[in-house]
């Protein structure tokens, strides 16, 4: 790739470095200048730029992030489209994120533009929670880079993956001493309870014994009869040493002790056994305090069905000092108010303008025009529905009966325009005050665009970020701009207020620092069918009338 300074003469086709402001012009950084954008520039007195030019071995930084993206994502995740060289991966359910961590190094290490950045292996995630993005780094990255560490994502299955959580019927056994009460013992199952419900698992069967080992065996061996699928022994004591009571109990009733203690505190004293195929686990006395502690990472595992091995248990370490952090939480419990939430995926909902009267098409409903035997319409529904806006909202008015049989079948939510001879501000208003409340933004379509694809409005809702000024996503194409505009929620009240037969285009010229700009490849976010002529132009195959 070729950086630097160019004259503006020679920039067409170069990538913008730097934003420029200047004389009306607004180019922000990353424009591919047209060349329209070179004559504006050489009218505003610029005689050069400072710009990239990729070579032929370079892989733009989109196509790039979107290719290491699509390699490194495994089950239970997805990907979004990618923007200003950015791919994220998002969670589809709740459940463990599964990382591996040596390859995740060596791709890092490859080559300074190609990066990942993930979440904790065996962190807990959420429906739609960003389990990682990939990031190059410059405007393109070398193509043996990208296709090494495409190879390095996927080489031994994917490198990073949602494992979700299975319910589970989970035997307890706890053991009294001479003097213990009852309410030590409601204590602890109280909280071992807790820490099972939040993972969609339950205490089905529960005994309490001698702190002796033929008791302990005993409840070990009627649990296993029982069906549990894991085991779980809270001693009276703690276990401190392998030969201790619990151990031994476990070992008389035919299992096998795999490891004891381990490089988290608290949690240091927990004995990992199995009977059979059964996981059994020695429970640390932090076990009853609902306290993260060395217990919750072993029983995150085995609740995702991740085996956890004696190594496994010896290399958690790394972070294992929970003691001392002052907000450490309860795994039962959401993050106190005043940490920070794990970044999500935007809840972007969609509206499909389509109660207009198609004045200029005559006799005409455009709408229910045919394109490639498919009412113009209903592709532009589908088109949406196949999106991750949700929901879609279409407003009716003009012929409502017949657009909503064009678009029967489809998971849409349908909203009456009465006053549709009003023009689109009306819609618009109707539409909006359907609109759910915890939306973060929503795309604002129209029905008569039959080329704008699900890949359009994927990439606007990519490029959607009011954190970093990204509030009204425009497409444009060789920098003409066109729809559907995605419009961050704090303006839709202002959206739903224009009067007349027009849009809210002139809230983004009011708003112009936060918009954001996304190129697409091909037009069909500028070609609209409003006459005879153009429907006949593109090439549809006629109307049901």
């Amino acid at each position: 790739m070729r950086f630097g300074s160019i004259p503006v003469d020679e920039a067409e086709g170069a990538i913008l470095a730097h934003s420029v402001r200047q004389d009306g012009l607004s180019f922000k950084k990353g424009r591919v200048l047209s060349a329209e954008d070179v004559v504006g520039l050489k009218k505003a007195g610029r005689a050069e730029v400072v710009a990239a030019r990729l070579d032929a071995d370079d892989i733009p930084e989109d196509e790039a992030a979107a290719a290491l993206a699509e390699a490194a994502h495994g089950a239970g995740t997805r990907v979004a489209a990618p923007f200003t060289g950015r791919c994220n991966l998002y969670a589809e359910h709740r459940g463990l994120a599964v990382v591996d961590r040596d390859r995740l190094d060596r791709l890092n290490l490859l080559d300074e533009a190609v990066t990942i950045a993930t979440v904790a292996p065996f962190e807990i995630v959420e429906a739609d929670q960003m389990l990682a993005t990939v990031k190059i780094i410059p405007f393109a990255a070398p193509r043996p880079a990208v296709a090494k560490a495409s190879a390095i994502a996927a080489e031994s299955g994917p490198l990073v993956r949602v494992v979700p959580f299975r319910p589970r019927r989970v035997g307890l056994a706890l053991t009294r001493l001479p003097g213990t009460k009852d309410s030590v013992l409601d204590k602890t199952v109280q909280s071992v309870g807790d820490r099972l419900a939040v993972f969609g698992s339950e205490i089905s069967a529960e005994h309490r014994v001698a702190h002796e080992p033929a008791s302990i065996a005993d409840a070990v061996t009627s649990l296993a009869a029982q069906g549990c699928d894991l085991i779980l022994v809270n001693g009276a004591s703690a276990i401190v040493d392998r030969r201790d009571v619990v151990p031994a109990g476990i070992e008389a009733a035919g299992g096998t002790l795999d490891h004891f203690g381990m490089p988290v505190d608290p949690g240091n004293l927990l004995l990992l056994a199995h009977l059979g195929a059964v996981p059994v686990l020695g429970l640390p006395g932090c076990a009853r305090s609902p306290k993260l502690n060395g217990f919750d990472w072993v029983l995150q595992r085995l609740l995702a069905d991740m085996p956890v091995t004696r190594r496994d248990v010896m290399l958690m370490g790394s972070g294992g000092l929970l003691k001392e952090i002052a907000t450490r939480p309860q795994p039962r419990q959401g993050p106190a108010a005043d940490e920070p939430k794990a970044k999500r995926a935007p809840r972007i909902a969609a509206l499909l303008l389509a109660a207009g009267q198609s004045r200029r098409m005559g006799d005409t409903n455009k709408l229910l025009a045919a394109v490639d035997g498919v009412p113009m319409v209903r592709r532009a529904a589908e088109s949406l529905l196949a999106s991750t806006a949700r929901p879609v909202i279409a407003v009716t008015g003009h012929e409502s009966e017949r657009v909503r049989a064009a678009l029967q079948g489809l998971d849409l939510v349908f909203v009456d325009n009465p006053d549709y001879a009003q023009g689109i501000s009306a819609s618009l208003r109707h539409g909006t005050a359907a609109l759910p409340h915890d939306i973060d933004g929503a795309v604002i379509a129209l029905g008569d665009m039959p080329q704008v694809t699900t890949g359009h409005i994927d990439r606007l809702i990519a490029a959607f970020d009011p954190v970093e000024g990204r509030s009204i996503c425009v497409p444009t194409h060789h920098g003409k701009r066109g729809n559907p505009v995605l419009w961050e929620a704090r303006f839709l009240p202002e959206v739903a207020a224009v009067q007349g037969d027009v849009g809210a285009r002139h809230l983004i010229g009011e708003y112009a620092d936060l918009v954001c700009e996304v190129e697409m490849a091909d037009r069909g976010v500028l070609l609209d069918i409003d006459t005879p002529e153009a429907l006949q132009a593109y090439g549809a195959g006629g109307t049901d009338r």
